[in-house]
């Protein structure tokens, strides 16, 4: 029991070492985090993208903080984009709307390599 007791410890610590040391969030962690804000992108609620949505962007834009981290998130938005046929408009206010400074864009046609 107590051999089982510390390797749960162990993991719990290793999942919360690599979850903070992290340089990358895998781009199915992105998806799943902006989707309350796909009815706003594809313009099917056109007016506003919603409290959960911004609450997504936010927690991914302080995620974002290591060069590594903002170019994965930026191939991740960039494929999503063009997947989910995103209003590159509303993509662009996304940010605004949300009150996030120095975003990552939402866009197709953005050259991920130039985040530094």
């Amino acid at each position: 029991m107590r051999g089982l007791s510390a390797l749960a410890f162990g993991l719990v610590i290793l999942t919360l070492i690599s979850a903070c040391h992290s340089e990358a969030i895998p781009c199915p962690e992105v998806t799943l985090t902006l989707l309350p804000c796909r009815p706003f992108l594809v313009g099917t609620r056109p007016d506003y993208p919603g409290f959960s949505c911004c609450l997504g962007v936010q927690r991914l834009n302080r995620e974002a903080s290591m060069t590594n981290t903002r170019k994965a998130l930026c191939r991740c938005f960039k494929k999503a984009a063009s997947g989910l046929h995103v209003d590159v408009d509303k993509a662009k206010q996304l940010p605004q709307l949300c009150n996030v400074n120095n975003p990552v864009p939402i866009d197709p046609n953005v050259n991920c390599n130039k985040f530094q």
